[in-house]
């Protein structure tokens, strides 16, 4: 700093007006400062109330797809469940008709011996049996009809036994028809419940759709945020040095104002010590004395009331 002491007025006015100037532009600078960091916090406010309402939709939005996510979860739990149902049941149900091929092969098999009905047969031993007993016929016709007698009773058995095993596969059938109907049931409530999971499972991924459709956008207006920081916060940067010049110059022009009102002093001392001699003198004279005379004396003592 410069020595103060040996400043002409003049150059200590100069000083005073420059330092001044100094401070008033530096706060000038600070000032658009804050109203360009105003503007960034306006934008940034409002850039914030978008992100912030988006964000809080997905929140909304959230708990509904974790629902559908849940009951189709749900659906396809019983729909495992059900399969496993259904599987024994087709086991039981192969058994079943394994069951009912073999006694169908076998009824084929006594219906290929039998080469006729229960009835034909009946009426065909019944026709050979009254021709044997009553009719008058040759020894060789007898033993022939002793041979198909024979014969039919073996065909007979064959188709007894065949209609045995007919009426065990319709029994079988009979039976497995509550089989069969479980079955059916079953898939149907596999199907339905599929449809069922299907629903929630494409209303859950439309949800999720929405979420992050809403998610980028937020993420947008958060980047655009950022960037608002981001381009702040060089200004920001600004603000404590300026502030620490402005203090500076404000501390070093209190010394040179308080070095102009000592000169000031002087000066005004200088002044009344001359306007008290001249005073002294228009007293001595001629006692004719201006007001500002008369207080000039009253202030030094030369005249007293």
């Amino acid at each position: 700093m410069t020595d103060i002491s040996k400043m002409t007025e003049r150059e200590l006015k100069d000083k005073i007006n420059a330092i001044r100037t100094q401070i008033d532009q530096n706060d000038r600078s600070l000032k658009s400062i804050f109203r360009e960091l105003k503007l960034h916090r306006t934008d940034t406010t409002d850039l914030k109330e978008k992100r912030d309402d988006l964000n809080s939709k997905t929140r909304e939005f959230i708990p509904e797809a974790r629902n559908h996510k849940s009951k189709r979860d749900d659906a396809n739990k019983k729909i495992a469940d059900l399969k496993m149902q259904r599987s024994s049941i087709q086991v039981e149900t192969q058994k079943v008709v394994d069951d009912i091929s073999q006694m169908k092969a076998k009824r084929d098999d006594f219906n290929k011996l039998s080469m006729g009905s229960v009835k034909s047969l009946s009426k065909a031993y019944a026709f050979e049996l009254d021709k044997l007993l009553n009719a008058d016929i040759p020894l060789k016709h007898e033993i022939d009809i002793v041979e198909r007698l024979d014969q039919l009773v073996g065909r007979l058995g064959a188709a007894f036994s065949a209609n045995e095993v007919h009426e065990n596969i319709i029994g079988l059938y009979e039976s497995s028809k509550g089989i069969y109907n479980t079955g059916d049931d079953i898939s149907d409530q596999i199907r339905a419940l599929a449809k069922e999971s299907q629903t929630h499972h494409l209303e859950m991924l439309e949800i999720y759709k929405k979420v992050d459709e809403i998610r980028k956008e937020a993420d947008m207006y958060h980047a655009q945020i950022m960037e608002k920081y981001s381009a702040s916060a060089p200004l920001r940067a600004k603000i404590d040095p300026l502030k620490a010049k402005i203090e500076l110059l404000r501390n070093e022009l209190s010394v040179y104002l308080e070095r102009s009102k000592e000169m000031q002093l002087t000066k005004d001392e200088m002044k009344q010590d001359e306007q008290h001699i001249v005073a002294k003198e228009k007293l001595n004279k001629s006692g004719r004395l201006s007001l500002q005379d008369l207080k000039v004396l009253m202030d030094k003592g030369d005249i007293k009331f």
